[in-house]
């Protein structure tokens, strides 16, 4: 039988559950440093990456924004089937986070995390024939955006209901764990996300299993057009890492340099067994909600502001330039091979056919297991 003890009030609780206080554990070290606008911002040179995996950073930031800027303007010829989703001026937090994984590992990204999915290894002729719902795309037109996945590479598909998938991440790392699985699990929500029930019960279930899963809050100052102050009451997101337990995290999500290397930190604590990180990333969304937001909401100076003083390309670019890590002509060439890649991958999409309508019931569920549900023959008439 556990040992009794009795506390200051006349109570008796077990010994065996006793815990020591939690204390709060906020880590700031790479979070944003406050400077005058005349100085330029750059990145941390607190790093081990070497110069080439540095440059390979360059690439997914620059192929991340210039796929998006295709889609825009495929969008505007009417090519494109729903609505577009821009990750413009936050580009570093999806790229830098993503690259502190294994290949083995998972990620489940939400819309404005496109740079995770390029770093899993998807191409952007997928996400394009994924854009114009073409029956070559991923879903086969059954979808949109990055509503689709691939197992194999680690890249868990997001539904639309924000916090959902951390849960199904949390499931995910516990079925790893039963199969001596040593993975880590990458889970992407937004400031208006991490205000949802799910986002609670999934990080909770994983903070008192000790799984290995890493969520992280990007902090883009609106929930679609209500800014962040209005809809949770805590100053920073990486707060809410003490209702669970877990160490959190501060990060500068404009320096792709700093999320790598926090989110490396989280992987290196998580793999190790002794559970799950909330790190919260401080950025800013430079476009609306989708293409259709005209972003009326946002007090006026305040995009031009962050495109002038903080956007992430442009500090990286600094940083590789000012460091002598690279030159301006090996930045153009990355750039250059960027584009071309593009253009071979879109000219790719457009020529694929549109899917057929008999197609619909099929690949809905696995059908080794459930039969395509066509039309009932009572509806026919």
């Amino acid at each position: 039988m556990a040992e009794e003890k009795k506390t200051n009030n006349g109570n008796r609780r077990r010994g065996r559950h006793r815990r020591a206080p939690f204390q709060m554990r906020i880590n700031t070290k790479y979070a944003p440093k406050k400077v005058a606008d005349s100085q330029p911002l750059s990145c941390t040179s607190d790093t081990l990456l070497t110069h080439e995996r540095m440059l390979e950073l360059y690439r997914y930031l620059k192929l991340t924004r210039l796929v998006e800027e295709r889609i825009v303007n495929l969008y505007r010829q009417t090519k494109v089937v729903g609505g577009v989703f821009r990750s413009l001026g936050q580009e570093a937090t999806a790229v830098g986070s993503a690259y502190a994984l294994r290949s083995d590992d998972f990620i489940t990204p939400i819309i404005r995390d496109l740079g995770s999915v390029f770093v899993k290894g998807i191409r952007p002729r997928q996400i394009l024939a994924q854009y114009m719902a073409k029956a070559w795309g991923p879903s086969g037109g059954k979808d949109l955006n990055v509503h689709f996945g691939d197992m194999e590479k680690g890249f868990l598909g997001p539904i639309s209901h924000l916090g959902d998938m951390i849960p199904v991440m949390t499931g995910i790392l516990l079925a790893a764990r039963m199969q001596q699985k040593n993975i880590v699990g990458l889970a992407y929500i937004g400031d208006g996300g991490a205000s949802t029930g799910a986002f609670f019960e999934g990080l909770n279930f994983a903070a008192v299993q000790k799984l290995p899963l890493i969520v992280i809050a990007e902090f883009n100052h609106y929930a679609y057009s209500t800014p962040t102050s209005l809809q949770t009451a805590v100053r920073n997101l990486a707060e809410k890492s003490a209702a669970f337990g877990i160490p959190g995290y501060i990060v500068d999500g404009n320096d792709v340099i700093a999320c790598y290397e926090v989110t490396k930190q989280a992987v290196d604590y998580a793999r190790s067994g002794r559970g799950a990180v909330l790190i919260e990333a401080k950025t800013y969304r430079r476009k609306g909600h989708a293409e259709h937001d005209d972003q009326r909401y946002v007090p006026e100076g305040e995009i031009e502001w962050w495109e002038k003083h903080n956007d992430p390309i442009d500090r990286f670019e600094r940083f590789l330039l000012d460091e002598k890590i690279t030159n301006k002509e090996k930045l153009d060439e990355i750039t250059a091979a960027v584009i071309r890649e593009i253009d071979e991958d879109c000219e790719w999409a457009e020529s694929s056919p549109m899917p057929e309508a008999n197609g619909a019931p099929y690949g809905v569920f696995d059908n080794s297991i459930v039969p395509p549900a066509f039309r009932p023959k009572v509806l026919e008439n």
